[in-house]
């Protein structure tokens, strides 16, 4: 039995890989989806082959004779992508940690390694399998040299596989000859330049007649069609320099013993180690390891008894820092010691070497666990844990002062993360790998010690970012308001949501049979393949996409057609009323609680730009646009003896543009309280400001909102249904209008270019990774979130230090209404009726003084029965 050796063109599978798959990056910023895909067609291709040996060869970035040679012809490679570049030393370093062997010579390209490699193995009597995306190494198959062709189709890997016979079959050549159809026809990809006018067609033509360029060249007069003969007449130096790119070398001389590529374990701890650092989560159960324990380990203790936690608790008091978790009662912990109140028990750690998980169970009741915990978040001086908002109707805590949030804190320091566990911090922060497989007391350890260590960390480089007072002042005391938020809930009248839901049955029932007599035919109007064929094969309406799965019937394909055919636009508010019906008649109806309300959550490290989001229900996706939308508000009510007070910035986003940008014509405009629309089309379209047309306006207000997003001239004429040159032309003129604006965004976006973030006028960053990526969309979007970012995020900041300021004064001066909904740059108030003026005092106190800016803060407040009456 003939031994094997698989041979991986490394730099090729990484590209293909980084161009198959979606861009991913770890907790750090680094791009890893070119390292995620090589892994994963490595495994394929190893479980396929099973072979013996193993070796990856790499391009050295040092230039090659081929390189020169074709330098001299057409300047210099395309560069890498700069996303990819940075994943190759990530790769080389994985592949060692797997033991597997890596070869590169400077001088030789990767195909020059792998053809001397495949050649000397044949000769040696061992079969080869060659990976490659580049064709150009099938010139190098025969009988016992296979080479497989992955391809990443949407995360899928598909491999062709060729030996000699399959060359042949495939392209009417052999092996060799492909180099000179190659020559002939030339390959883009890989830089060979080929015989201008010569194609695919003709060149196998002519290879297949004369099997070489040489013998073609020998019979230039006789060659088919006319042009073929004039063009390799012409360019025969071309073909000559192309044959030689095309051509592998499989005589180089480098170093190279067969045994270092013996295939051995790869699954090791070194590389385990990596791919947790990567976050290549679901390529870790491959290992059979466990991660190197940590010194750390050594100090975990599980305690029962309560004698020594008491002398635990008497030793956290004198302690300066406490770092905290409170896990969940769950079966797979301790199930020998009984617990109550569905508290499991806690882990504590106030020193390097105390680090304890305090089971509830016995005589240690959970209660008292919590009271305890409770007393020390009192005394010490910072008291941390991971996502606090979770655990204080547990705790009982409200000296917030001592209270840091690691979920928090390292949400400020990198923002476009999806989650922040301790898992991630320990490994970001402290270099800590933690294993998936550790038993329950192990994990609560590193908890608390991760909230213990990690929080002298994040402080320091929350200092160092010049966002320790947006922490301290803003996000941490959010927390307990969030918290108040979600604990006083809003009340929902059940009866009223339900009569809404058949409200809009019965409307959508009418829209169907409406819509079903304008096409001529009963159909399914939700799926997206019957609509299509409807439409645009049925009634044949023009403008159909035909797609995979057939014709496009998204929103902005059926908005253009809407004005004209009175069947789209009756399916556009089909699928408003069905949306309404589904996500809010029926879905809200599941999230009432016994007492009346709906708890929602409230999180503050969702978005990157620093707004609150709303979940369990999304509250904040109310739909304000259409007034049967707007009237789902009617079913949230306050208590009997209450009044809603509803209390909406005006205009907040151009208000700090005003102030960010200091254009004195914007400020000043703000400061005659006047309509900023009208004036900003007076002078925009230079007309006197009573003369204003309501279509000025309008087109006005949709430049005034969109500067702040960044919109182009092609989203600006969609918006406004203008050409993209009269849109290009609001914009210029808008601009000399406001050059102050103009000026601001331009910095914006090259401070961003230079530092890799944007700042608010609190401090808070937004990274904007986008604007290094070599490709153009992606820079264009970091481009408008770079003059959006500071914006946004500002009137975040001020409608969260507006938050504070109400519902502290609420909480100061013992009132019964309370702050129940935020929603964008909108506050809702449960009044307790005689305190409604008091109420409206707080409001607008704190929400125009929250931020001292160049143009006035202003609000808009109302009082009602329900919040439609109040908004």
């Amino acid at each position: 039995m003939r031994n094997k050796i698989v041979l991986i063109d490394g730099h090729s599978i990484l590209n293909r890989a980084f161009y198959g798959l979606p861009d991913l990056t770890n907790a750090d910023g680094l791009h890893t989806n070119a390292v995620y895909g090589f892994l994963t067609i490595l495994f394929k291709i190893l479980e396929e082959e099973q072979p013996q040996y193993l070796t990856v060869a790499f391009d050295v970035h040092a230039p090659t004779f081929r390189h020169e040679m074709y330098a001299e012809y057409k300047g210099t490679r395309k560069p890498m992508a700069e996303e990819l570049r940075q994943q190759v030393p990530v790769i080389k370093e994985v592949l060692q940690a797997m033991g597997i062997k890596t070869v590169e010579c400077a001088g030789l390209e990767a195909d020059d390694l792998i053809g001397t490699l495949s050649k000397r193995c044949e000769e040696s009597g061992m079969d080869v399998s060659v990976i490659s995306g580049d064709r150009d190494l099938l010139q190098l198959a025969t009988e016992h040299v296979k080479i497989r062709i992955p391809k990443t189709k949407q995360g899928r890997t598909e491999v062709e596989d060729y030996y000699a016979d399959d060359v042949k079959a495939r392209y009417q050549v052999t092996p060799t000859e492909f180099i000179d159809l190659k020559a002939l026809m030339g390959d883009t990809a890989d830089n060979i330049p080929g015989v201008p006018s010569i194609g695919e067609k003709t060149a196998t033509k002519i290879i297949t007649e004369y099997h070489s360029i040489e013998a073609a060249y020998e019979h230039v007069e006789e060659l088919k069609p006319p042009r073929a003969s004039k063009a390799l007449l012409e360019h025969w130096d071309l073909a000559v320099m192309s044959k030689e790119l095309a051509t592998i070398h499989v005589n180089a001389e480098f170093p190279f013993e067969i045994e270092e590529a013996l295939l051995g374990n790869i699954y090791t701890e070194e590389a385990y180690a990596y791919f947790q650092k990567l976050q290549f989560k679901n390529l870790l159960a491959r290992f059979d390891v466990t991660a190197p324990a940590n010194k750390v380990e050594d100090y975990f203790r599980v305690v029962t008894e309560k004698e020594e936690a008491e002398r635990i608790f008497a030793e956290g008091e004198h302690a300066s820092c406490i770092g905290a978790c409170i896990f969940q009662d769950t079966k797979d912990v301790l199930p020998l010691f009984a617990k109550d109140a569905g508290i499991g028990g806690i882990g504590l750690c106030f020193g390097d070497e105390e680090i304890y998980a305090i089971f509830a169970g016995g005589d240690i009741e959970a209660k008292w666990l919590l009271k305890q915990l409770g007393l020390l978040a009192e005394r010490t001086e910072r008291f941390a844990m991971f996502d606090l908002k979770r655990v204080l109707k547990d705790l009982e805590l409200i000296y917030q002062d001592h209270c840091f949030d690691l979920t928090v804190a390292a949400y400020l320091l990198n923002p476009l993360k999806n989650d922040y566990s301790y898992e991630d911090v320990a490994r970001e922060q402290l270099n800590l790998m933690i294993e998936d497989k550790l038993e329950e007391e192990s994990k609560i350890c590193y908890e608390a010690y991760t909230a213990y260590k990690g929080s002298e960390v994040l402080w320091e480089k929350l200092k160092e970012s010049g966002m320790a007072e947006l922490f301290t002042e803003i996000e941490m005391p959010l927390v307990f308001t969030l918290y108040d938020m979600e604990q006083n809930g809003v009340r929902v009248e059940a009866d009223a949501l339900k009569a809404y839901g058949e409200r809009l049955g019965v409307q959508i029932a009418a829209l169907e049979q409406e819509i079903y007599k304008e096409a001529g035919e009963v159909f399914n109007i939700n799926s997206p393949k019957q609509l299509g064929v409807v439409l645009f094969e049925n009634l044949k309406l023009p403008g159909g996409k035909k797609t995979k799965t057939g014709y496009s019937t998204a929103a902005d394909v059926l908005e253009k057609l809407a004005p004209d055919y009175p069947v789209v636009a009756k399916v556009l508010e089909y699928r408003q009323y069905a949306k309404l019906k589904s996500t809010y008649a029926d879905g809200l109806a599941g999230y009432i609680q016994e007492d009346g309300r709906i708890h929602g959550k409230f999180n503050q490290t969702i978005t990157a730009t620093g707004r609150i989001s709303s979940t369990e229900p999304n509250l904040q996706n109310i739909p304000v646009r259409m007034e049967l939308g707007r009237m789902i508000r009617k079913v949230f009510i306050p208590e009997d003896g209450y009044e809603f007070v509803d209390a909406d910035y005006s205009q907040i986003e151009l208000r700090v543009l005003a102030h960010c940008s200091g254009d004195s014509h914007l400020i000043a405009a703000y400061k005659e309280e006047s309509d900023i629309h009208r004036i900003t089309a007076s002078q925009v379209f230079h007309v006197p400001f009573d003369e204003v047309t309501d279509q000025q306006r309008r087109n006005a207000k949709a430049v005034n909102f969109g500067i702040v997003y960044g919109i182009s001239s092609f989203g600006l004429s969609q918006d406004l249904s203008i050409t993209r040159k009269e849109a290009a032309q609001y914009i210029e003129d808008y601009f000399k209008t406001y050059p102050g604006i103009k000026v601001f965004l331009d910095d914006a976006v090259r401070h961003a270019k230079e530092k890799g973030y944007v700042t608010t006028l609190f401090g808070r960053r937004r990274p904007v990774p986008e604007l290094a990526s070599s490709n153009f969309m992606q820079r264009s979007f970091g481009e408008r979130v770079a003059m959006n970012a500071p914006i946004q995020g500002t009137a975040a900041d001020i409608m969260k230090i507006a938050m504070l300021g109400v519902n502290r004064r609420l909480k100061e001066q013992r009132m019964k209404s309370r702050l129940v909904l935020q929603v964008h740059d909108e506050l809702l108030i449960e009044a307790y009726q005689p305190e409604i003026e008091e109420v409206k005092k707080i409001l607008k106190e704190e929400m125009e003084q929250a931020a001292d800016l160049k143009v006035p803060l202003e609000i808009d407040m109302h009082t009602g029965a329900n919040w439609y009456e109040a908004k």
